[in-house]
């Protein structure tokens, strides 16, 4: 037997809500110390002054656009969720009281749509965003987090909102998959067999899709190139110039997959360089900033080596054709690939691209694949670089939360939480088996029953630590303290 469910009927909803009624929007203990950093480093004023340009002025009229502090934070919140593009940023700040509070807006006031994300990114040039970014950087050096003395550099694979299906050829604009259909059916296979059509693309030995003969017209800017497990498909590479001594990013950009690594790159690392002597101006000798540059051999070249070598910088990057170069080089051409080798087999050459390695692998996967960043929502190379050196930003703050309050992000603060709860466990034990054993106590002494719930606090405190509750709860969060 069973009872069926008959939908209610409707009843008349009240006209009139008490707003105290309403749950209020607190931020969370994470969000609060976001906003504490922000305020103490004047976040808001500095932001304001950047963006003042950008806006039309008051005595002009017409409806006051959004604070583009809102958008920073928003930007933010898009990298601790993990939110891959501006639809899902705006949807968890409509929906999250604690986003909310972070932001500034009550339960009754409406947050931005996503829509008004596009306005405002369209609305700021790169300009923006990169001052927005040395605030930021400002604030690190301040706590003594960013020195610049050390820097690396390394390029990564952003996949791009583009398919390898809408491809066209630039001279005729004929479809890629129809152009394989055409050599499918002359060659004898099925076109109307799309796997089959897929296998004879894969396996044809004529096969060259370059980006010089086919281009993608909903984002022409996206190349064909190889992504981080090893397919096809259309990508941007996102380029970091760090920090190596606290893993900071000092110069962000996406760049397109078809350029090389090594033209121009002295020019991208003078501009790092530029970059931290207006962050440290005043506070550091221009000669300390950018003293050693350490890459891997994709960057290898010698004209650039050389450029690099008489800016003063030290260039610890490998050379991919040591065995292979002429012995009639030109004298400054032999002297700059003698000292860049050198440099390359010291000791301190060495641990220097140790930490490359480690520094700037950290902040590619906290930007790209915890950050919402792999997969870009966004089309053209403008607009990535826009967001991506927000979410570079943001990383860097994330740097700076960690130096001061131990953590970084939402879920290190959701992770230390059940350590925190462990340490207060162990915490009381150790308290309890201290005046257990000190028996100089006259207030334990002088009733009985205190000693004895005591001593039965103790003991099952002790049992169920020993029975592993505690472990089985916290997960891999236990560790003995």
């Amino acid at each position: 037997m069973f009872r069926k469910r008959v939908e209610p009927k409707e009843k008349q909803k009240e006209f009139w809500i008490v707003a105290e009624e309403l749950p209020s929007a607190t931020p969370g203990a994470f969000y609060e110390r976001v906003n504490a950093t922000l305020e103490q480093m004047k976040f808001n004023g500095k932001v304001w002054a950047i963006c003042e340009g950008a806006y039309a002025e008051a005595n002009k009229g017409g409806q006051p656009g959004i604070d583009p502090v809102i958008y920073f934070k928003m930007l933010m919140v898009g990298f601790f969720e993990d939110l891959p593009s501006e639809r899902a940023i705006a949807s968890r700040c409509a929906d999250s009281l604690s986003v909310r509070a972070f932001l500034g807006y009550g339960w009754t006031e409406a947050t931005p749509h996503h829509s008004s994300l596009g306005v405002i990114r369209q609305r700021l040039h790169e300009e923006h965003f990169q001052a927005v970014h040395r605030v930021i950087l400002e604030a690190l050096h301040a706590h003594g987090l960013l020195r610049g003395r050390h820097l690396g550099i390394d390029s990564s694979v952003i996949e791009a909102n583009a398919s390898l299906r809408a491809l066209q050829h630039r001279n005729s604009e004929e479809n890629y998959w129809e152009y394989v259909q055409k050599l499918a059916a002359q060659a004898g296979v099925d076109p109307e067999d799309a796997k089959a059509v897929r296998r004879f693309d894969k396996k044809r030995p004529e096969r060259k899709t370059s980006n010089q003969e086919w281009v993608n017209p909903h984002d022409p800017e996206a190349k064909v190139g190889k992504t981080k497990d090893g397919a096809t498909d259309m990508i941007y590479k996102p380029e970091h110039i760090s920090d190596l001594e606290s893993g900071a990013i000092v110069q962000a950009e996406v760049r397109c997959a078809d350029a090389a690594d090594a033209p121009e790159v002295s020019e991208r690392v003078m501009v790092a360089i530029d970059t931290l002597q207006e962050v440290c101006e005043g506070k550091c000798l221009p000669e300390e900033l950018g003293q050693q540059l350490a890459a891997d051999e994709g960057y290898f070249s010698v004209g650039e080596i050389g450029l690099l070598q008489e800016a003063g910088v030290r260039t610890v990057i490998a050379d991919p054709h040591a065995g292979r170069r002429r012995a009639d080089l030109p004298a400054e051409q032999r002297a700059a690939l003698r000292r860049a080798e050198q440099a390359t087999g010291s000791k301190s050459g060495k641990a220097l691209l140790r930490k490359r390695g480690e520094f700037l692998e950290r902040g590619f996967c906290h930007v790209l694949d915890h950050g919402g960043m792999r997969r870009a929502s966004l089309r053209g190379r403008g607009n990535l670089t826009k967001r991506y050196v927000g979410a570079a930003l943001t990383f860097n703050l994330s740097v700076l939360l960690r130096a001061v309050f131990g953590v970084g992000t939402p879920k290190q603060w959701l992770a230390g939480a059940p350590t925190a709860a462990l340490a207060f466990v162990y915490f009381i034990l150790a308290a309890l088996r201290q005046v257990l054993r000190s028996r100089t106590t006259h207030w334990l002494f002088s009733r009985p029953s205190r000693m004895h719930n005591l001593f039965q606090l103790y003991r099952s405190l002790i049992r169920i630590q020993k029975s592993g509750y505690f472990d089985r709860l916290l997960g891999d969060y236990a560790h003995p303290l």
